[in-house]
């Protein structure tokens, strides 16, 4: 069974941890050990000094002179040697048979004081007395001669240079505690990790996430973050559910909305083809109706055709000076019949100079479906106001135009208005499809404002009637 992520990150880090510790202890015992080796060799180096001062200027020149001078210093088991340039020892605090002592020239810690001025060796066995000492050597070229001072290298000196054992004791504890809250650290993160792991194979064989695994994450940054993954990729799933069910009733209502003008078209003419003898006036009537109703399907075409575009490459659409005053101007021309036949008014409120940057196609749409569902839905007689104001929040900003579109009409149901902008939504299915209306009109004026930088909303008048409240940037 392979060890899991946290299992690895604990035994890697622990083990780099451990490595750390041990080359830390080792070191500083090695350290501390050479500090006080340095430390015991300065004040061998500092009596070998003294002794040579109180050599030349008290003249201590006999054996019993400087016997006495190494007892009287509290120094136990203290081997003092005098030495001379050549090699030959003069003087010995322990041995008193110079002419059986070996030449010292080769030792190592005379030659070192030769050559550096001082010298010394730890736990070199003498020649000449059995046993290990410390050797610690100066050279004083004034008198011609070296002195050596030597302690026995026993357990008293050994102790005396051993390195206190107490921080290591001290670096155990921490050691412990460290790994201790590692475990816990590395413990918590594979759990966690573990839990993404068991989210990751469920999604990705589409299975539930409501299970008691994914419920709890610990408290901290990680679990936090996996907990969001989570609930993200549940928005997401919830979304991408709700956006089938929306294509479902897309295609089913697309497919509504073809079927009619087809069907129509489909049976006014077979009536023609099968009854090769019918007047022209019925033909000529039934033709009438099926171009009417090819209109009505190509309008619908067009409509989806925009609506795709805007939803597929809104980036694409070109940018314009549009002069939205003389736009709407022509859009009254050219509804101008219409608005005779229902006996209403368009009162057109926009000032002379009202132009933005924009694409003049969508912009066109916004105003021109606004206007034909005004014609359609308000009702026989009413009036249509469209006015704008110029608004502009700071310096730095172009500023927008907020429009008002309203008309005095028979306006909409409190729970249909949030709905409106919706594709395909009817308020009266049966008598939108009897005025030509495509149901994708407000949805293509929702659509164009977006697009252009702006929002839209629609409430109903307290006088009766749509009020559509929108902006575009100028």
């Amino acid at each position: 069974m392979k060890n899991s992520v946290g299992t690895k990150l604990y035994l890697s880090v622990l083990s780099v941890f451990l490595i750390f510790a041990v080359s830390f202890i080792v070191f500083q015992q090695e350290r501390e050990k050479q500090y006080k080796i340095d430390t015991l060799n300065l004040k061998l180096q500092d009596y070998n000094k003294h002794m040579e001062e109180s050599v030349r200027l008290l003249n201590l020149r006999t054996e019993a002179q400087l016997d006495h001078y190494v007892d009287s210093h509290n120094f136990p088991n203290l081997r003092v040697t005098i030495i001379r340039t050549d090699g030959k020892v003069t003087y010995d605090s322990r041995l008193k048979d110079y002419s059986h002592l070996s030449n010292h020239i080769t030792r190592p810690e005379i030659a070192s004081a030769l050559k550096d001025g001082t010298g010394s060796t730890v736990d070199r066995n003498s020649e000449t007395l059995s046993g290990d000492y410390f050797y610690s050597a100066t050279y004083f070229p004034r008198d011609s001669f070296l002195i050596r001072s030597a302690l026995p290298y026993n357990n008293d000196l050994t102790k005396s240079l051993q390195a206190d054992q107490h921080y290591i004791w001290f670096a155990l504890c921490a050691i412990l505690l460290l790994t201790v809250i590692l475990y816990r650290f590395t413990h918590r993160l594979g759990h966690n990790i573990m839990k993404l792991r068991t989210f990751a194979t469920r999604a990705d064989h589409n299975e539930s996430l409501d299970v008691e695994d994914l419920a709890v994450f610990p408290s901290d940054e990680l679990g936090e973050i996996a907990e969001r993954i989570i609930k993200i990729y549940k928005r997401l799933q919830t979304t991408r559910r709700e956006q089938d069910i929306l294509k479902r009733q897309l295609t089913q209502n697309i497919a509504h909305e073809l079927k009619t003008p087809v069907a129509s078209i489909q049976g006014y003419l077979e009536t023609i083809l099968e009854n090769p003898n019918i007047n022209d006036t019925m033909r000529q009537q039934f033709l009438e109706r099926s171009y009417a109703q090819s209109q009505r399907l190509t309008s619908l075409l067009q409509d989806i055709s925009t609506l795709n575009r805007m939803d597929d490459a809104p980036e694409i659409t070109t940018q314009e000076h549009v002069d939205i005053a003389n736009m709407v101007a022509n859009i009254q021309k050219e509804t101008a019949l219409q608005l005779q036949e229902k006996h209403m008014t368009f009162v057109n409120r926009l000032p002379a100079d009202l132009v933005i940057c924009g694409n003049g196609s969508l912009v066109y749409s916004i105003f021109r479906n606004l206007t034909d569902n005004a014609i359609a839905y308000a009702g026989i007689g009413t009036t249509i106001t469209l006015t704008a104001q110029f608004v502009q929040t700071n310096i730095e900003d172009n500023g927008k135009w907020h429009f008002c579109f309203s008309d005095n009409g028979v306006g909409v149901a409190p729970e249909h208005l949030q709905r409106l902008f919706e594709r395909f939504y009817r308020v009266d299915k049966g008598r939108s499809r009897k005025m030509g209306g495509t149901g994708l009109g407000l949805a293509i004026v929702k659509n164009a404002v977006i697009l252009h930088g702006g929002t839209i909303s629609v409430h109903n008048n307290d006088g009766g009637g749509l009020c559509f409240e929108f902006t575009l940037k100028a």
